[in-house]
C-alpha cells in the first residue's frame, strides 16, 4: 500500500491557519485525516477521547516525551500539549494522508523526526495585513498585538526551513495553492519508487 502524505501546515500567528484548514477539509476532494492531538488537560463537556484529544496523565505523556513517542510538544497553562508520534504513523502507514495544523516551533520539531513530510508555511500578504487581522479579532490590547507582530516578523524568517510557502491572500486561493502542493507531492520520486520497486520485485518471481 502506498503510504500516505504528511502535511504540515505551519505560520505565525494570526496568519488564519486555523480557517485555511477548516476550508480545506470542506473540499469535496480532499480526503486527509486531521492530526489528533494529546493534552494532559481535563476533557471540557462533549469533547471525546480519540476525537477531539487523547486525553492522558501527566505521568504518561512525559512517560511518551522520554521514549521519543512525541513528534512535538510544549507546556501551555500548566498542561501538556503534543503530537503523538504513534498515532501519525499508524495512519500513513495505511495510506492515508496526514493534516497537521501547527505553530512554527512545533512544526520544526516534527521535521526534525520526519522530514519526509511536505512543509507548507502560510504567509499574510504582509505584516500590516496581519496586524489588521490581529485587531479585527478584538480579543486583544495593542501593546500584545504589537508584540505578536514582531514575533511574527521573527517566524517568517524561519520560512528557510519549509519546502513551500502559501499567502494567505484569499482563503480559497490558498486553499487553491495548498492542493496544488499536494497533488505535486504525491508525484515525487521518493514517494511513487518503493510502489516500483516493489512491482520489479514481484516480476522477478514470475
Amino acid at each position: 500500500m502506498k503510504r500516505g502524505v504528511l502535511i504540515v501546515l505551519s505560520g505565525p500567528s494570526g496568519v488564519g491557519k486555523g480557517t485555511v484548514r477548516k476550508a480545506l477539509f470542506e473540499e469535496p476532494d480532499i480526503d486527509f485525516q486531521y492530526s489528533i492531538s494529546m493534552t494532559t488537560r481535563q476533557p471540557r463537556t462533549g469533547e471525546v477521547d480519540g476525537e477531539d484529544y487523547f486525553f492522558v496523565t501527566r505521568e504518561q505523556f512525559e512517560d511518551a516525551i522520554k521514549h521519543n513517542e512525541v513528534l512535538e510538544y510544549a507546556q501551555y497553562v500548566g498542561n501538556y500539549y503534543g503530537t503523538p508520534k504513534a498515532y501519525i504513523e499508524k495512519t500513513l502507514a495505511a495510506g492515508k494522508d496526514v493534516l497537521l495544523e501547527i505553530d512554527v516551533q512545533g512544526a520544526l520539531q516534527v521535521k526534525e523526526k520526519m522530514p519526509e513530510g511536505a512543509y507548507i508555511f502560510l504567509t499574510p500578504p504582509n505584516l500590516r495585513s496581519l496586524k489588521t487581522r490581529l485587531i479585527g479579532r478584538g480579543t486583544e490590547n495593542l501593546d500584545v498585538i504589537n508584540r505578536r507582530v514582531q514575533t511574527a516578523a521573527s517566524e517568517i524568517r524561519m520560512m528557510k526551513n519549509y519546502d513551500y510557502a502559501v499567502v494567505n491572500d484569499e482563503v480559497a486561493a490558498a486553499v487553491d495553492r495548498i492542493k496544488d502542493i499536494i497533488k505535486i507531492e504525491r508525484l515525487r520520486v521518493e514517494r511513487v519508487l518503493p510502489e516500483y520497486i516493489s512491482m520489479i520485485e514481484e516480476f522477478e518471481k514470475l
